[in-house]
């Protein structure tokens, strides 16, 4: 059996882990003991490694140049979690040159920059390596208003089984996790956009959403760790090619 959470030893690297559920999941490794390394395009990442005693990578992982540096910078990695991405609302009547930006741009981190990253890191993967991949509960449902985050989530889930499919046969597993709704500065702003859009109370509309789980309150980042560990050892050795919910039971599985 094998000793969990235990990663002394193990190279781990979390993308998107400046701040909220990405940093939740920091916090795991960090005290799980992994040879932990960190990755944000904000300045923010620097600040987080300090607090955690990982290495810092800031990066723009939707350019392959800066990728491939980061992932030569780190050699082997066992456990990769791809976390980085963006939500925005992206209505389909805002015919804005702003909202386009915005829908491109979470295409190109929460797909394309998925893609590179795993990409350059597959390859020095051995035997025993796990991917976790953050999708959303939204990547099996859809909200109204999110087209682009929606979209990109459900492709998250489409590369989590077809890389399950490709790295498998090098015993390397691929797994994502859906949360449901986490305390986090994005949840929180796009909160705020659903409540003012339907005219509604923020706190009403929370009520609402919580009301709709069947555990009762609302999740905060280190509340994840728990799933991307378990994902990420040997205990989820048969695991591969799955969509983990995490959301208290927001969405039927």
């Amino acid at each position: 059996m094998t000793d969990f959470p235990n990663f002394k030893g193990r190279t781990v690297l979390i993308t998107g882990a400046s701040r909220g559920i990405g940093f939740g999941i920091a916090q795991g490794f960090a005290a799980a003991g992994a040879d932990l390394h960190i990755a944000a395009e904000n300045e923010g990442i620097v600040a987080a490694a300090g607090e955690l005693g990982a290495t810092a990578h800031r990066v723009d992982i939707t350019q392959n140049d800066e990728v491939a540096a980061m992932a030569a910078r780190i050699g082997a990695v066992d456990v990769l979690i791809n976390n980085a991405g963006l939500e925005l609302m992206t209505p389909l009547d805002d015919t804005s040159a702003e909202n386009e930006a915005a829908f491109r741009r979470i295409i190109e981190i929460n797909i394309l920059g998925t893609f590179l990253v795993t990409r350059a890191v597959a390859p020095g993967m051995r035997a025993g390596g796990a991917i976790v991949n953050t999708a959303s509960v939204w990547g099996r449902v859809a909200e109204p208003l999110f087209s682009a985050y929606v979209a990109s989530k459900h492709a998250v889930i489409g590369l989590t089984k077809t890389w399950a499919k490709e790295l498998g046969p090098r015993g390397i597993r691929v797994n994502a996790v859906c949360p449901g709704w986490v305390r986090t500065e994005a949840s929180m702003r796009s909160l705020g956009r659903m409540a003012e859009r339907a005219n509604r109370p923020e706190p009403e509309l929370l009520g609402d959403i919580i009301a709709g789980q069947a555990l009762p309150g609302l999740m905060e980042p280190p509340d994840m760790a728990g799933t991307y560990l378990f994902l990420a050892s040997g205990l989820a050795a048969n695991i591969t090619g799955q969509s983990l919910g995490a959301d208290r039971g927001e969405v039927p599985w």
